[in-house]
């Protein structure tokens, strides 16, 4: 199935200048939701996961189907003030100022081997930034695995130390 098909360019959007990879139509087909979360999996090589960690808010899609795959518990990053318990946070740059993730205290324990999740790899930022929560909560990052990765931002190369893995790259 070509994905790419499904995923469209809207230029200018959230702001000038940028041109925002849209999934809906992808999400929108059944067909292509499962062929997206089955190469997603397949991505992972059979390696054992016991949490699939999603960044606010699109990593919230396929994040939890591949936990479900892999038998695994799902655990939510979110933006300050939007999960109710005690929170851990880790504060990132951003090309113009500052930004904020929060994990819950309890979400990830001592030696979890972890997936971190999102739809796209831009910058690297947000991505960076769950890698730390996670290793401040001593989880083991088996795999960082993206939907997009927009090679031409260098994201990637903030999250070097981990294996990355996309399943399509612009």
């Amino acid at each position: 199935m070509d994905l790419r098909s499904l995923i469209r360019d809207i230029p200018d959007f959230p702001k000038e200048g940028v041109i925002f990879k849209d999934i809906t139509l992808l999400l929108q087909n059944p067909d292509a939701l499962k062929e997206t979360t089955n190469e997603l999996f397949k991505l992972l090589n059979g390696q054992k996961i016991n949490k699939v960690v999603g960044m606010e808010s699109r990593g919230f899609l396929f994040g939890p189907m591949l936990a479900s795959k892999l038998n695994a518990g799902f655990v939510p990053i979110r933006k300050p003030g939007k999960l109710p318990s005690t929170t851990l946070s880790e504060t990132y740059d951003l090309e113009y100022g500052t930004d904020t993730l929060e994990i819950h205290i309890d979400a990830i324990e001592k030696g979890d081997k972890v997936l971190i999740h999102d739809d796209v790899l831009a910058t690297g930022g947000t991505a960076n930034a769950a890698c730390k929560l996670i290793e401040r909560l001593g989880g083991e990052i088996v795999q960082c695995n993206f939907l997009i990765e927009l090679t031409f931002l260098n994201g990637s190369s903030k999250i070097n130390d981990y294996s990355v893995q996309s399943l399509l790259k612009y």
